[in-house]
């Protein structure tokens, strides 16, 4: 899950993309690079680690111009320590394009292949995002007609994209001496938003991944940028926008509402935070259901994502709420970090209980999910050490039993708690008394009641049904032997697929 930024302005733009990442941080902590447009020049700086740490005030005063664009990435494809693999990208032909862009590639070494073969393009690093960039901009250099490039040609160049392209993506980019064109995968995957900013009698134009970044840059939205379309604005501001797909459904990947986007954001016409507290109020209809003589003395959200939809649960059951955990917030987020040991170690860097409301009382514990499970563990047990008695565990998303390819790092079942286990073993083995998850149905309409609108999104993490219909038991397959082989050589990454594939063997992935 990767956070992009795109803007057409009236005056320098690089404090403005600065801002507009530090809003975006928490979809990305791996690298950030803002790109800027000058004339027909671009100005780049990008670096490993968190916004603050990459610009400095001599990288800022670089990046002149009107027009930019701007990334915060969080590898899910390619490597995590390989800076060359930072965004945005750059090829410098047809007239220099830069690119960046949120999600993940299902075909990627199919286009590898043809990029190589075929459109005599070489890709530079194991990035999926430089491919994109190359397909777009072979398209652009087909469709050039002598020294000129047309809108028709650029929105051309986006159709054959969708055609040549499965998976998830939303994309900003520019073209050198031209302007800036932002679209989004035919499905609508992942979020992209269109907001507008009078300035000295003139509009700016911005795009992102979440609406919040554009309400603290002081943009008004305007609505998302849909399904298959492409905008392009013009370096002097002009907009033009286009369907460039035949078949487009909205589509949006439901754990943006659970976990990833922030609760101040508006994703396809839905509040981010009315979805969680709906959320809050079908998970406890679900505790009320399957736990009808449970005895809980108080409920306690697990910080940040969880809050909204476990102060409604407390609400709806008629239970004290309580925040058990003080979170220290110069701590990143675990989900994000590599690794189950950093993982683990930094929980009790990231959390401390506050004793006394623990002492002799039984807890319901609120997440927003359960992916590896480690941090669940070691909240649980946190719990204990302060002296609960009993700690029952809630999840406002469902169980997470499949690997996710569309931009959200959980590709192996072996990685994934849930995977081969009832919820009882779960229970057990994160050491709490009983745990509860949200039905599927159930966060569908929680969604749903916010935006009427939507009714189809992207669940493949929960029931393995994968909505652009290529990702087949192979693929995933090749996926989880490729991260096992990294962790643990060839042989150990063979017998562990092995040794899984026995354990979901009855389980239908696609």
């Amino acid at each position: 899950m990767c956070g992009i930024l795109g803007v057409v302005g009236q005056s320098a733009v690089n404090q403005l993309l600065y801002d507009g990442l530090q809003v975006l941080q928490h979809r990305g902590q791996d690298a950030a690079g803002i790109v800027t447009a000058s004339g027909k020049t671009f100005h780049m700086h990008k670096g490993s680690g968190m916004v603050r740490d990459v610009f400095r005030t001599r990288n800022m005063r670089s990046l002149q111009g009107t027009a930019g664009i701007a990334h915060v990435r969080y590898p899910t494809a390619g490597s995590a320590t390989c800076l060359a693999e930072a965004q945005p990208f750059y090829v410098n032909s047809p007239f220099g394009i830069v690119l960046a862009h949120n999600g993940n590639l299902t075909n990627t070494d199919e286009l590898k292949a043809d990029m190589f073969r075929h459109d005599l393009r070489h890709i530079n690093t194991s990035s999926d995002s430089e491919v994109l960039l190359n397909v777009f901009a072979h398209e652009i250099a087909q469709r050039v007609e002598g020294y000129e490039l047309s809108v028709d040609a650029v929105f051309g160049a986006v159709e054959e994209v969708h055609r040549r392209v499965k998976g998830a993506y939303a994309v900003v980019a520019m073209i050198a001496g031209y302007g800036l064109v932002a679209f989004r995968d035919p499905n609508g995957i992942r979020p992209l938003v269109m907001g507008v900013h009078a300035h000295n009698g003139k509009t700016e134009t911005m795009f992102a991944s979440e609406s919040v970044a554009l309400d603290c840059s002081g943009f008004e939205l305007l609505r998302d940028v849909e399904p298959g379309e492409a905008v392009f604005v013009s370096f002097d501001g002009d907009v033009h926008a286009r369907q460039c797909a035949g078949a487009t459904r909205r589509a949006p990947c439901l754990f943006e509402y659970v976990y990833f986007a922030r609760p101040d954001s508006v994703i396809d016409g839905a509040s981010v935070y009315l979805s969680r507290i709906a959320m809050g109020a079908k998970l406890a209809d679900k505790v009320r259901r399957v736990l009808p003589e449970i005895d809980i003395d108080v409920v306690m959200p697990i910080p940040d994502t969880s809050r909204p939809s476990a102060l409604q649960l407390a609400n709806c059951l008629g239970l004290p709420y309580r925040e058990g955990f003080i979170k220290n917030r110069y701590i990143g987020r675990t989900f994000i970090m590599p690794g189950q040991a950093v993982r683990k170690k930094s929980v009790r860097q990231k959390l401390n209980p506050v004793a006394s409301e623990f002492k002799g009382r039984n807890v319901m514990l609120v997440d927003d999910s359960i992916v590896r499970g480690t941090t669940s563990k070691e909240i649980v047990q946190m719990a204990r050490d302060a002296g609960a008695k009993k700690v029952y565990f809630a999840s406002a998303a469902p169980a997470v039993r499949f690997p996710n390819v569309y931009g959200i790092d959980m590709p192996t079942r072996a990685e994934l708690l849930a995977t081969g286990r009832s919820e009882q073993e779960i229970a057990r083995e994160i050491g709490a008394d009983a745990v509860i998850y949200q039905d599927l149905s159930a966060l569908m309409e929680a969604v749903h009641s916010v935006n009427p609108n939507l009714s189809e999104f992207e669940t493949s993490c929960f029931d393995g049904k994968y909505i652009t219909g290529d990702i087949s038991q192979a693929y995933l397959d090749a996926i989880e032997c490729s991260r096992l082989a990294a962790k643990a050589g060839e042989e150990d990454a063979s017998a562990q697929l092995i040794d899984l594939n026995l354990n979901v063997a009855e389980q239908n992935l696609i």
